[in-house]
Order: structure tokens, then sequence, then C-alpha cells
């Protein structure tokens, strides 16, 4: 933004590297200034499932509570989000060349839907496809459009399509979701190629080639592996948690996030609740759920007043089946624990918002600020800030940039 260009910026950033970081934890309002100098971007926004909905509109301020959406322009604004990798993500469904074509379609379409957002909304945000356009478009006072792919499944039939997607702007490519896929295996699934398939493998080939950045969250650990040994360039976690912390199939396990970070990776820390903490299973309240989803049909296609329905109808199984959820507290345990196995060099805010992250204390987008407090609280400086916040992400796409001229 246009704090990028001011003098005081540059005051400020003096300031903080001599400030006693006591200081920080006895000043609020010192610390949001400061967390407002930053280049602030989070690596996994699934808000693009947002787009397609009738009546919704991403200058509109919204609810987490009445529509179940949590990133919006006036909440970026208010929590200090630059912006970050808007998510084109695919369900895992059949694995036949008919679904798989449909995947294919739906991603495409919803590519589409995020490049219109930018072009409707053009004073507000702006695309970027190579690291540098970042602070530039920041610079603006405009918020930031990288784009991602979660789940590999629309490019199972044929490789070459990452091109398609690169040129819609992809410029970061995951590679399983909640199952396993032509592709790889998925964390949260039964072990089928144990790793990477030979088509997977294509993949991390054809995604070195065009610059694309390869992510390994929802992935199983045997797959991230692969993509450190294989990946020309350093691969990223964009939204995984630490298994050390709490055991959970999607967290990454100590050895391999010192793996990630010798090899030049980033994990990107993330806040969904059931990966945090131990959330035990409630089989009424699963029922009463799959039966609401039924009833409700496609969520992406309901209008604002049934989405509002939709929600408080949710709530009430919430009121009736409580579920304990994570907290802000639980959330820092897990970065300040990535932050001490892999170092500022090789850690990022990854929340999931929009995709079922968000615990007590962080909610929406608000609330991004609140952990540039915590961490100059915990005697973090600015220059680590700038690293966690984007620096390290923006060095991996540099870093893809770079092969893909050489």
């Amino acid at each position: 933004m246009t704090r990028f260009l001011l003098a005081t910026t540059a005051a400020l950033a003096l300031a903080a590297a001599a400030a006693p970081m006591t200081a920080w934890a006895a000043d609020p309002a010192a610390a949001r200034k400061l967390h407002e100098s930053l280049l602030t971007l989070d690596t996994h926004l699934d808000t693009p499932a947002n787009f397609g909905r009738p009546g919704w509109d991403i200058l509109d301020r919204h609810s987490a509570d009445k529509d179940g959406s949590q990133i919006d322009y006036p909440r970026m604004v208010e929590g200090g989000l630059d912006g970050g990798f808007f998510a084109i993500f695919t369900n895992q469904g059949p694995r036949t060349p008919e679904a798989t074509r449909a995947a294919r379609d739906a991603a495409i379409i919803r590519g589409v839907e995020i490049r219109e957002m930018v072009a409707k909304h053009g004073d507000k945000f702006a695309l970027a496809l190579k690291a540098d356009d970042a602070e530039r478009i920041a610079a603006q006072g405009k918020r930031v459009v990288f784009v991602s792919v979660e789940n590999s499944y629309p490019m199972d039939g044929d490789v070459t399509l990452l091109s398609t997607f690169y040129a819609l702007g992809v410029r970061i490519s995951g590679l399983a979701h909640f199952k396993n896929n032509d592709m790889a295996d998925s964390s949260t699934d039964t072990p089928e190629w144990h790793g990477l398939s030979p088509l997977g493998k294509s993949f991390v080939a054809e995604a070195n080639r065009l610059g694309v950045v390869l992510d390994g969250s929802h992935s199983s650990d045997e797959v991230l592996d692969q993509l450190i040994a294989l990946s020309k360039t350093p691969v990223i976690l964009t939204h995984s948690g630490c298994k050390a912390v709490f055991n959970h199939p999607r967290n990454v396990d100590d050895a391999r996030i010192k793996a990630l970070a010798a090899s030049g990776g980033v994990i990107q820390v993330d806040a969904y609740s059931s990966y945090l903490i131990e959330t035990p299973k409630n089989a009424e309240r699963d029922a009463a759920v799959a039966a609401l989803r039924a009833k409700a049909g496609a969520r992406a296609k309901m209008t604002e007043a049934e989405r509002a329905g939709f929600m408080a109808e949710m709530k009430a199984i919430d009121t009736k089946y409580p579920v304990q959820k994570a907290t802000f507290e639980d959330f820092m345990n897990h970065l300040n624990h990535a932050l001490k196995v892999a170092g500022v060099d090789h850690v990022g805010i990854g929340i999931d918002f929009d995709g079922g992250g968000g615990v007590t204390g962080l909610n929406d987008a608000s609330d991004y600020w609140k952990i540039s407090e915590r961490l100059l609280a915990e005697g973090y400086t600015r220059d680590d800030l700038a690293k966690i916040w984007g620096g390290n992400v923006l060095r991996l796409l540099r870093a893809a940039e770079a092969a893909k001229a050489a």
C-alpha cells in the first residue's frame, strides 16, 4: 500500500529495530502500526469458493456467524492483510475420465472467477504474477491476488494442463487433498503410491519447467520427502501444522520440517481447529451435519437468505452437540514450534480461512494483526516478521522464476 512509500514507515522500522520487545506487549497500538508497515500475505485463502455465490461481493463486509465467510475487503483492511494466494480448490471425486474432465472444467471456471473478481474491483485488487508484483501492488493501495491450486485432481488426466492454470495465474500447486488421486497419496488416506505416482513425478518436472512452486500440504509424508528430493526449487507447505504439538496425519514431524528448511522450503502454519488440538468425534453430530448438508444442497449456489438459514441450523447443531474449538493460543503453539524447529527463514502464515480454518481469537481477516502483536511480544523483530508474513514465500517464488528463466 502507500504506506511502503511513506517516510514514516522508514522511521517506524528504525524505531522497531531499537525498541525492547517487552515494549510491544505494553503498547498494542505500536505493534499494530508496525504490522501495518509490513507486506502481509496468507498462502491459503479459500475465499474463491464464495465468488460464484449469488449476491456475494468481496467489497461487502460479511460475517462468519451469518454467512460463514471470513475474508472480504473491509476485514482485510481492518486486520492489515495485504493479500495472498487465492485457492482454486477441487474436492476429490471419482477417478474416471468423465469425472476428471468435470473437475478440470470446474477448476478453470474457478480460476476465471478469480480473474473476474480482480477485473471488477481493479481499484481495490490486482493480480500478481511474479514475486516482485506483490510490493508494487501493495504500494498502490491495492490488495495482492496470487493464485494457487489445492488438489491436482483437475489435471490428473493430463499434466500439461498445468500450463493452462499457469496462464490463469497459478504460481503454487498442491498434489492431493483428503483422498489419494492419480498424482499422489493423501496424508488422510491409505497409501497407494507410497508417495508420488509416475504421473505425479511428471507433474513435478512440469511445475519446475513452468516456474510453479510445489505444495505438499494435504499430501502424505512420503510425498513431501519425494517433492524435496525431486523438485529443482524449494517446496512449500501452504497450510500445515506441527505433529510434535498435535499428532494428526495432516501435520508434519520435526525431522521433515528440518529437511524442508534445509532444502530452502517453507512451512506456512494453519489455524484449522481439528489439526491443532484433539477434537473427539461425535456420531450424532456428524449425522446431523450430514443431514443438513444433504437437505441444503450445493452451498456455493445458495442465495444470501438460504445461506443465513443454513448457518442458523448449523449453529443449532453446534449448540446441541458442542465441539471443543482450538484457540489463538493453540495456533501460536504450532507457529512457535515451527519457528523453533525451522527458523524464521522457513516459516509463514496460511490460516485456511473460508476453508474450515479459524479458531477462537483468530476468527476472520480482521484478526491477522494479533499474530504480529504476539510475535513482537515474544521477542521477534520487525525483520523476522517481514520474512514470516511474506518474505519467505516470495523467496520461493523468485527461486521458481529464476529456475524457469535458466
